[in-house]
């Protein structure tokens, strides 16, 4: 097997509490999901915090925080000070991966965090041994604790998402609803092909979730048609709406539901949730 071209996707476009009430074994493997877009500013970190406060209410839910900005970490009410090594401390210096959980603002869900160090971490990562499979392998050790975990991955497709691409089950990908949405989109299928071909042989297409949809606006129904033409049922039936509610409550540090319930942001964040849930159950 050809080894996956990681120059390719390092160039190409394509105070929190420590855990303590985790330590009751997940029945069965968790269901392990990269959010991911090449494209920066589609909805993927709000999606990301917002959909695992969602499930969170229904399951047991890690959020990893893959993204050097760390603004996932910042939206379920971690302080920069709170955070300690982060994720960084797993991927780059073997730290216990136990040790660097810490609890958010909704019951059941858990953050890795991200914090600064994360920034220069694919450069820093270019020489370590197994440097695709970092994530996975700290990982391991949280396998039974949680149901769910959620990836949170940067805005390109280097080395941090390939390590998320690694280590996941399936990829989610926020759309949004605006011209050149769809440009891009392929780049990153024919990514996910490449390392489900060379690292990752379960690795699939989850599905497409369309944000910022916005109803006074006939471009969003046009992006929201051409992507259920061309790719059918990936497409969640449920969209996420322009919103001001969802950026109002990233301020607070807070999930939308939480911030506003009755909103349509939550409601869709919800419905969303409920989806997912509905359409891994019936993968077992």
């Amino acid at each position: 097997m050809k080894p996956f071209p990681v120059e390719q996707t390092l160039t190409g476009p394509f105070s929190g509490s420590v855990i303590s009430d985790v330590s009751k074994a997940a029945s069965h493997t968790p269901h392990i999901i990269a959010i991911a877009n090449q494209k920066g500013g589609v909805g993927k970190t709000t999606t990301s915090l917002n959909l695992a406060a969602a499930l969170a209410r229904h399951k047991r839910v890690l959020l990893v925080d893959l993204d050097p900005q760390g603004n996932a970490s910042t939206g379920l009410g971690l302080e920069y000070d709170e955070r300690g090594r982060g994720i960084y401390g797993a991927l780059l210096e073997d730290a216990p991966s136990e040790t660097l959980l810490r609890s958010s603002v909704v019951p059941k869900l858990d953050v890795m965090p991200a914090n600064g160090d994360l920034a220069g971490a694919e450069l820093e990562m270019i020489d370590q041994d197994r440097r695709e499979y970092r994530l996975r392998d700290a990982l391991q050790p949280l396998l039974n604790r949680y149901d769910i975990i959620l990836i949170d991955c940067p805005p390109s497709l280097g080395l941090l998402t390939l390590n998320a691409l690694v280590v996941a089950q399936s990829v989610l990908v926020p759309l949004q609803c605006e011209f050149f949405a769809l440009e891009g989109i392929s780049q990153l299928v024919r990514s996910i092909e490449r390392v489900r071909l060379a690292f990752n042989a379960d690795l699939h297409l989850e599905g497409i979730v369309l944000t910022m949809f916005d109803t006074r606006n006939n471009l969003s129904a046009l992006v929201a048609e051409d992507a259920r033409g061309f790719f059918g049922d990936q497409v969640f039936k449920t969209m996420i709406p322009r919103n001001i509610r969802i950026s109002e409550a990233q301020s607070h540090g807070r999930p939308v539901m939480d911030y506003a319930r009755s909103s349509t942001g939550a409601l869709a964040y919800e419905a969303l949730g409920a989806e997912l849930l509905k359409r891994l159950k019936k993968k077992g």
